[in-house]
């Protein structure tokens, strides 16, 4: 029988006492807006301690809330270890979150007063509660194998342009081209589209006019191509993290119609054998009054 309250404080407790409810309250979501406008709230907390004009007309109400809102996290990752058991710790986001909680418990005084620092991480878990934030995630972590590669090509060209370029400028341009570190450190320079034309190309091809036949096929290589390779890879991870994630759905869409489907047949049956019930009882009354 189902439990009936109007006091929203007995409900969540009644919800409580069984794990399947417990699992449901913390998944629906009224909580999870809530846990996201807590993470908000204390990043801007955090954000204002930094303004001494603030700590010192707020500071001491904003210590208070910073410490309420970790009261509060701490018991929602206490609350699901009891829902979810060991399989808790089985989910690389409920580790994340757990980690981040267990930081911030960590007293931040002498040497550890980095720790008290690092409580702005408490925003990165909003990755993990925003579905789009956590695809997005998601799919650059599934990317690192392909961008790897990209990472190895991108290497070899470098290392190419580095040795041409050294062997060609080093004596004209020795601050740039001196040796491969900075001929390296010039490239980077160069792919990050960092004053390349006003800083290092023009200045040179003053000197060298067709300075120029090095660094455009560079740029082009290093930086457009490379990173257009780069977006396609992510872009097309998302993708597949998408149709995997709709697969998903029209699993559970299928399960769950085979089993309403299922109790509809059910019902319907036991339906049945009550009619049938029901009219062999008529026959035998009207056998009766024969």
């Amino acid at each position: 029988m189902a439990y009936e309250t109007k006091n929203p404080i007995k409900l969540i407790f009644y919800r409580l006492k069984d794990l399947d409810g417990l699992k449901n309250f913390l998944e629906t979501k009224q909580f999870q807006y809530t846990i996201i406008g807590l993470i908000l709230l204390n990043a801007i907390t955090i954000g204002l301690e930094t303004s001494p004009t603030v700590t010192n007309a707020l500071g001491s109400w904003l210590t208070q809330i910073d410490k309420y809102i970790l009261v509060v996290f701490t018991l929602e990752i206490a609350l699901k270890i009891v829902a979810y058991r060991h399989r808790f710790f089985s989910s690389p986001w409920n580790l994340f979150d757990f980690l981040i909680v267990a930081i911030a418990l960590i007293p931040a005084a002498g040497p550890l007063h980095i720790l008290r620092t690092l409580r702005i991480l408490r925003t990165a878990r909003l990755i993990k509660n925003v579905p789009k934030l956590r695809l997005i995630i998601e799919s650059l972590l599934k990317s690192i194998p392909s961008i790897g590669w990209i990472a190895v090509l991108l290497f070899m060209i470098f290392y190419i342009f580095a040795v041409i370029g050294t062997d060609l400028y080093m004596d004209e341009f020795p601050e740039l081209f001196g040796n491969m570190g900075k001929t390296f450190f010039t490239l980077f320079q160069v792919m990050t589209l960092e004053s390349w034309s006003s800083g290092i190309a023009r200045p040179m091809m003053e000197e060298l006019p067709f300075a120029y036949l090095f660094f455009v096929p560079f740029i082009l290589l290093a930086t457009y191509t490379t990173l257009n390779v780069f977006i396609a890879i992510v872009v097309n991870t998302m993708n597949e993290l998408n149709r995997a994630e709709m697969k998903d759905e029209e699993a559970r869409m299928r399960e769950f119609v085979h089993q309403e489907h299922a109790e509809m047949l059910a019902y319907l049956k036991s339906i049945q054998q009550k009619i049938n019930r029901l009219e062999k009882t008529i026959d035998k009354d009207e056998t009766k009054q024969k």
